[in-house]
């Protein structure tokens, strides 16, 4: 009885044609990641609004075939630089602080690593910011996707705000969504102050605001009673 051969060549077996795959997909995501990296300094520059598939194939030098079937849509595209622009901000903002005890040394690490991401933003542009202006009145899922990253960290700056009233570091009645709606005010005016109109100072009086806020709410010891 005669024993067929295989015609398959070695290059062709599943093992090498699943390593091809496998090369090609992380070809792929390394490619797109450039492309992403791109944006997120474009947009810093000229907003979301003013991202497109032919504007990053000509920054990146990829054809705008190249790039669209890494995206699909201009839309896609915003979104994507929407997801990973808030994974650094979580990166560069909360996780870090969520190493301190919880009660005001959470809240100023919040606070401190915000201020260090602002210090560099104000040169090279905020995204949260320019999205809002551009996509306030502007429905759908870029609009959507800016202002869930937003309440999202919003809500983890009012959580840490009550996790320190809990320990009794704020008086018993500070309203934390108060106090999270000041201290968001202090980075808007920041970016107002230092990027548009250049006035100088405006960082040490963000400093300076933050630690009034916390005076305003901190909890206050009695004197000393007289002996």
């Amino acid at each position: 009885m005669t024993r067929s051969t295989s015609l398959l060549s070695p290059d062709s077996s599943p093992s090498v044609s699943k390593s091809r795959h496998d090369r090609a997909l992380q070809k792929g995501q390394q490619t797109k990641q450039l492309i992403v990296e791109a944006a997120l300094r474009l947009a810093g520059q000229i907003g979301l609004e003013g991202l497109s598939i032919g504007v990053l194939a000509e920054v990146t030098h990829m054809s705008k075939s190249g790039v669209f079937a890494h995206f699909g849509s201009r839309e896609e595209l915003q979104l994507s630089v929407v997801r990973e622009y808030y994974q650094r901000f979580s990166d560069e903002v909360f996780f870090p602080a969520m190493q301190e005890p919880r009660g005001l040394p959470r809240m100023r690490a919040l606070f401190a690593n915000w201020m260090s991401r602002v210090a560099v933003e104000l040169q090279s542009g905020c995204i949260f910011i320019s999205g809002a202006v551009a996509f306030d009145d502007r429905p759908g899922p870029v609009r959507d996707a800016l202002a869930s990253a937003v309440q999202t960290w919003l809500h983890a700056l009012t959580r840490a705000i009550e996790q320190a009233r809990e320990e009794g570091h704020l008086v018993p009645d500070a309203d934390a969504q108060q106090m999270a709606f000041e201290i968001h005010g202090l980075i808007l005016s920041l970016h107002y102050e230092e990027r548009f109109l250049k006035n100088p100072g405006a960082l040490e009086r963000a400093h300076i605001g933050f630690e009034n806020i916390l005076l305003r709410y901190g909890k206050r010891t009695s004197p000393n009673p007289q002996i």
